[in-house]
């Protein structure tokens, strides 16, 4: 199966069970692995028969930023079935990160992958 792949999406939101958390927004990085078939999209060339990426990150951003979800997994959850509601995404692959949120690393989360027939 084809992949569409959105690396690195910033969203500013609330997110965690802290008291400090859920005062102020917080960098949430997101990344996504759209499974679909880009066949007829390559065949077309037209952005109909495409997952359209740019309107997948839109959503994605949105709803991350509006949420408020206490933890990365809830997150992670809504927004792989915001991106299963897409036209010809079969699975999705998605990790929501917190930056900064550990000392001494980078950056911690979650990943999980999700498919239609769930």
């Amino acid at each position: 199966m084809d992949k569409v792949i959105i690396k690195d999406l910033l969203a500013r939101g609330i997110i965690g069970v802290n008291d400090w958390e859920r005062k102020r927004p917080q960098d949430i990085l997101i990344n996504i692995i759209l499974f679909t078939d880009t066949r007829r999209a390559a065949e077309t060339d037209n952005i109909h028969d495409c997952v359209n990426y740019s309107t997948v990150s839109k959503k994605v951003q949105a709803h991350a930023e509006s949420s408020q979800r206490l933890t990365v997994e809830a997150l992670a959850n809504d927004l792989a079935k915001l991106c299963l509601e897409e036209k010809g995404v079969q699975k999705v692959t998605v990790r929501v990160e917190k930056p900064g949120a550990v000392r001494f690393a980078e950056s911690v989360g979650v990943e999980i992958e999700r498919s239609r027939d769930e």
